[in-house]
Formats: structure tokens, sequence, C-alpha cells
């Protein structure tokens, strides 16, 4: 055992010491008495201007204004074939022309070879302009969100949580949880940004109020 490894554990040991030996970590109370959010205001404009923020292009609209939405920003793309997990809400693509084809089944060529994907989404965080899937209902796998260069994000208002903490609270911690904060992009040692390495390069996001 190294000598770096040993002072380690050695200091854990040291931190433990005076811990009872039949204590189990859900003995324990964690304080969670810190801020839910930062008050920095109304959550979805701020989930808007975070989003426009991260170069993701934004619509907001009625419940009743959806489907023609989505069909707009399906021609606007020029998307003829687009995969959607297969219990998506059919509604939400009843007037686009474009070709829907489910994702159960895709392998991984075929995902990459379609002109985008529709979702849904678990939850959206204002504050950091994040939005989480969780592979629940309209969401599909992750496979399916990670390989069309091009994501539509379907976002009810009642998703929306000002901050990391409420949204945590809402997720269930055993599920695939996928954290998308704009379009996929990484920089280099010298800050060059370089977009769609990690995932779509393209994020658009329809607010459903």
């Amino acid at each position: 055992m190294s000598a770096s490894r040993e002072h380690v554990l050695a200091r854990v040991r040291a931190a433990l010491a005076d811990v009872p030996r039949d204590e189990k970590p859900e003995d324990v109370t964690v304080p969670d008495d810190y801020a839910r959010s930062h008050d920095q205001g109304e959550p979805i404009g701020l989930l808007v201007d975070r989003l426009e923020d991260y170069k993701a292009v934004v619509h907001r609209v009625g419940a009743a204004d959806l489907p023609a939405a989505v069909a707009s920003a399906m021609a606007w793309r020029n998307t003829h074939r687009v995969v959607v997990p297969a219990d998506l809400p059919a509604d939400w693509t009843s007037q686009t022309a474009t070709r829907t084809v489910a994702g159960d089944e895709l392998d991984i060529d075929e995902l990459d070879a379609v002109d985008g994907v529709i979702t849904g989404c678990a939850v959206a965080i204002a504050e950091t302009g994040t939005i989480v899937l969780d592979g629940g209902a309209g969401q599909g796998r992750r496979a399916v969100t990670l390989i069309p260069d091009y994501h539509l994000c379907v976002v009810r208002a009642d998703q929306v949580v000002a901050g990391v903490p409420e949204a945590v609270a809402r997720l269930d911690p055993r599920r695939p949880l996928t954290w998308i904060s704009g379009p996929s992009a990484t920089s280099d040692i010298e800050l060059d940004r370089v977009e769609g390495v990690h995932g779509p390069r393209t994020l658009e996001v329809i607010i459903v109020e």
C-alpha cells in the first residue's frame, strides 16, 4: 500500500473513530436546511433566459397550440424522419408531415440516420437552464436523446422548478437520469467551442403553459 493511500485511510479512520459500530447511515439526519432556490425571478421566464443563453431555441405556447408548434418546428428544420418514444402522446405530432418512427427498437446506426428526436422530460430547472430526462413517459431510452443531432423537447409548465434541490426532490435516483444544459458542447484547451460532441448539436424546447 502506498504511503499516500495509507495516509488517506488513516484520516478516514480517525474521522470515524467516535462513530458507534452499530450506527447505520439512515440513523443520522443530514442537515438539509439550505436554500431550495435563490429567488432569481419567475421560473419559466428564467428558464427561457437560461436556455437561450445556452443557444437553445425556445417557444412558449398554450396546450392547444402544441401540435402546431411541433409541426412548425419540424417544417423549419426540414425534417423528413424523426424518432419518438413509443409512448409519446400522439397529438403532439398530429399536425406534422414529418414521418415519426418509434425509437425503442432502433440500433445506433438507425438512430444516427434520423433527422431528430421529439421527447418530453421529467423536470426543468430554471436557475441552471437544465432539463432532466429520466426515461419516464414520453422520454424513451437514453440513446434516443443522445444520438440524433436535433432534439425537440416539450416541457410542461408544471415540470419547471426554480432550483436544483427542488428538481432532485422530484427525481428518483434509481432511474437513468440525463441532465441537459443546452445543446451538447465542449471546449478544448484554447477554449474553442465544439458543439455536438456528446449529444445533439441543436436543442429546441417548447414550453407548454
